[in-house]
This record gives structure tokens, sequence and C-alpha cells, in this order.
């Protein structure tokens, strides 16, 4: 399959002012796709653990670069002369996130915190201007479809990186982060490990958690997929099939639920629009690789069924379910906006493992809502981008960020996903995506573009 290296949207000239166009593929040294990847490498190359000296997790510099992502937003938004030309409706759903997380902020405060809740209730609000900076540049900054792809080159990279460190862990029983030092750095928090469960190995690679690490590599592969049917030259397409193998095989490695639940729900979403030989092949590879891995570890594979066939009587489980009562009780007391943004301390108080509880309990009802909204605007934006897409690349890829959203709608009922940094900006980067694709696929020129408003001026 032959396919072109540029989006045809890409050679036209943008309209950004009466009589005034410009390219849209003029080069800038650094702009947002540039800062996206350097996050995305901080983010996946780098060990979790690894933070700025004397600060807390939030020093690690990902989310560093993150928080510079929304203070730059903001100046382009705040100053006239660099307002982005054209709506954005995803910006709508940042804000009523924003505002939500606030309220609850203040209301919080206005109940009385202690000192430990409120550390954490300023911890989440700088969260969520990260997480806010990370969606929103990338919706507003992506000049182009060509730039847009390249991120996602650079997130396929990187997470096969991760990959490969996680089956070193899971096969070799060799945990290569612990060698990992950067200088300037300084190892700080608590680090997961390898955990021995049946048959095998649970590895983390370089995120905090084993289900963070396999939401990671569900979210990869899709893309890698897409690259290995959409790449423009055979030689790439085949080095993007083989990370793609990579990836998947990692995700059996983590041994946990949530990943095998994001995977079959990928799958689900992309097999309808996957022509008969596409579909063949994949179930052939899948069962060339359960098949690997039943000679290379047999214990492994009765160890992930019994995860499924036992799950009623799994304490992980069942753990969970016997929270459900504490949560009600709690929830009730203040049901609508919660008992404040961050206050639910969960080593100090108890894990909940679900993060759609945990919001009901910090944020109230008006707070899942939001949350809920952030992700099903971006579906909703996703949908529209695909009904205007012509080629077939387009929607392949359009698809691939509604699966995606609906594993993050999913996920959020197995683990507290928003405490973990790296799935929350990873997933940030995805709902951005969801409104770039929606500009870059416009009818309108003007709003094809995002022109700075200087650059006409």
């Amino acid at each position: 399959m032959t396919q072109s290296g540029l989006h045809p949207a890409d050679l036209e000239p943008s309209w950004i002012g009466e009589r005034t166009y410009v390219t849209r593929r003029r080069l800038t040294r650094i702009d947002a796709p540039v800062l996206l990847s350097l996050m995305i490498c901080l983010l996946t190359l780098m060990p979790a653990h690894l933070i700025l000296p004397g600060m807390t997790d939030l020093g690690r510099p990902a989310l560093v670069v993150a928080l510079l992502m929304w203070f730059w937003w903001m100046t382009a938004r705040l100053n006239s002369r660099l307002v982005l030309t054209g709506p954005q409706p995803l910006r709508w759903a940042v804000l009523a996130f924003l505002l939500s997380m606030l309220l609850s902020y203040a209301i919080g405060f206005l109940r009385g915190l202690t000192m430990m809740e409120a550390n954490s209730a300023d911890r989440w609000m700088l969260t969520a201007a990260a997480i806010s900076g990370v969606i929103l540049l990338t919706a507003d900054g992506m000049p182009n479809w060509q730039r847009l792809e390249g991120v996602l080159r650079v997130f396929v990279y990187c997470c096969a990186f991760v990959a490969v460190i996680g089956l070193i862990q899971a096969f070799l029983y060799l945990d290569l982060t612990q060698y990992m030092r950067i200088p300037g750095l300084e190892m700080k928090g608590w680090v997961v490990g390898l955990e021995i469960r049946g048959g095998g190995v649970r590895v983390p690679s370089t995120t905090f958690h084993y289900i963070e690490f396999s939401l990671l590599m569900a979210m990869a592969l899709p893309f890698g997929i897409h690259f290995a049917r959409f790449a423009q030259t055979p030689r790439q397409r085949q080095l993007f099939g083989f990370l793609a193998l990579l990836i998947a095989a990692a995700i059996p490695a983590t041994m946990s639920r949530t990943g095998f639940v994001a995977l079959g729900i990928v799958l689900l979403v992309l097999m309808p629009i996957w022509g008969w030989r596409m579909r063949y092949n994949m179930l052939a590879l899948g069962a060339v690789m359960l098949a690997g891995m039943v000679v290379v570890k047999p214990a492994l594979v009765s160890t992930i069924s019994t995860m499924f066939l036992g799950a009623s009587s799994d304490p992980s489980i069942t753990s969970r379910t016997e929270r459900y009562d504490m949560v009600g009780y709690y929830f009730n007391q203040r049901p609508w906006f919660g008992r404040g943004t961050g206050t639910w301390v969960s080593p100090q108080y108890q894990y909940l493992d679900n993060q759609w509880l945990a919001f009901a309990l910090t944020n109230g009802i008006i707070g899942v809502i939001v949350l809920a909204g952030l992700h099903l605007s971006a579906i909703a934006l996703v949908i529209v981008a695909r009904r205007r897409s012509s080629s077939e690349r387009e929607r392949h890829l359009c698809t691939i960020l509604i699966a995606v959203q609906l594993v993050a709608i999913a996920a959020g009922f197995t683990f507290d996903s928003l405490s973990f940094s790296t799935y929350a900006t990873a997933m940030s980067l995805m709902v951005g995506l969801c409104g770039a694709v929606w500009r870059l696929s416009h009818p309108a020129l003007m709003i094809r573009t995002s022109t700075p408003r200087w650059f006409g001026a």
C-alpha cells in the first residue's frame, strides 16, 4: 500500500485574514509539536521515580514541561496579538473541567482541611493545570496533519522502548530502571518494583505501576498498527509493524486485567473498519503470539486465565466492592461538589482504585459530569472529524482516537487513573489530538490553520 508522505490539505494555502495567506507547512524552531515530542520522551524514556531535586512527584521533567505548556497557551490567549484564530469547542470542555476543580478546591478550604489534605489539594490543582496545558496546546497548536502524525510517531517509538524495558523485566527478572540514573535528577517516592503473581511477574517498566504500563501499551498499539498500514515506504511499514508487535507482547507481561480490557475495547472498535484480510492477519498474529507465550512461559497463560475466571473471588476485586458502602457514606454528606479537590489522600485513607468514585467523593456529581463531559466532547469532535474525512488514513486515525477515549472511560473504573502521571499526561495528549483533528478537518481555511494573529499583522 503506497501512501504519500504529505496530507493533501497541508499543501493548500491557508487564509488568515483579508487577502492574506500563509503556507500550512511553515517550519519554526520550537512549536507545539516539538514541545509535545520532548514531553513524550521525558515522560516515557525516563523512569517515573526520577524527579528534580527538592520537589514532589510533580517535579518529573515531563510534568514541568506540561505546566510550561499551560503558561504558554495562557500567554497566547491573553496577548491580543498572539490569540490563535478560529474556534475550538474543546476549550469549553477544559474550562468547565478547571472551574469544577477550582470550585471544589475552594469548598474544601471552606470546610477546613488538614495539612495533608491541603497539600494534596494544591498538588491536584497543579496536576489539573498540567493536564489542561497538554490538552489545549495539542488541540490549538498542531499546524498540519504531517506534524500531528510526527508527534504520534514519536509516541510509538518511545512506547516501544518502554515495552522493551518491560519485556526484559518480565523474562530476565532484571529491572533496568534501577540503573537508569540521570545527572541532576534524584530518585524519590514509591518504587513499585517487580511483583510475583501466579506463575509470572508483574512489571511496571518506566512507569509507576503495572496497570499504568498496560494502559500505555494499549493506547500505543493501535497507532503502531496505523503506521504499519499507512506509512510512506515499505521499510517504514515493516518497522512500525515490528514496533507494534513489541508493544502488543508487553501487555501480557503486565499481568493486568485492565490492560486486557483496554486491548479488547480497542479491537472491538477497530475490527469493524478493517477489511477481512486485515482481520485475518491480526487473528493470525495473535495466535502466534499466544503460542509463543505458551512455549516461553507456560505458567503465564494459566495465570492470565485465572485472573478472569476467578475474578469473583480475587481480593483485588472484592476489596474494591467492599469499599462501596464507605464511599456512599462520605458521598451523601457532600453530593454536589464533594469534600474538596484532592482531599481524599489514598495512602493515608484508603485506596479506592476507582477514579470515578474518587472524583465523586472529592468533586461531587458536578465533577463527575464534567470529567465525563471532557471525554465525551473529545469523542464527539472526533466523530465529526471522521465524517468530514475523505481518506481511509484519516478515518482510521480518528477511529483510533475514539477507541482510546473509550479506554480512558473504562480505565477510570479500575484504578485511580489521574493519580498516575504517565497515564494522565498521555491521555491528555489523546484528548488534545481529538480537538486537533476536528480543527484540521474543518471546511473553513482559517480554522484549519490555527495561525497566531501577529503572523498576518
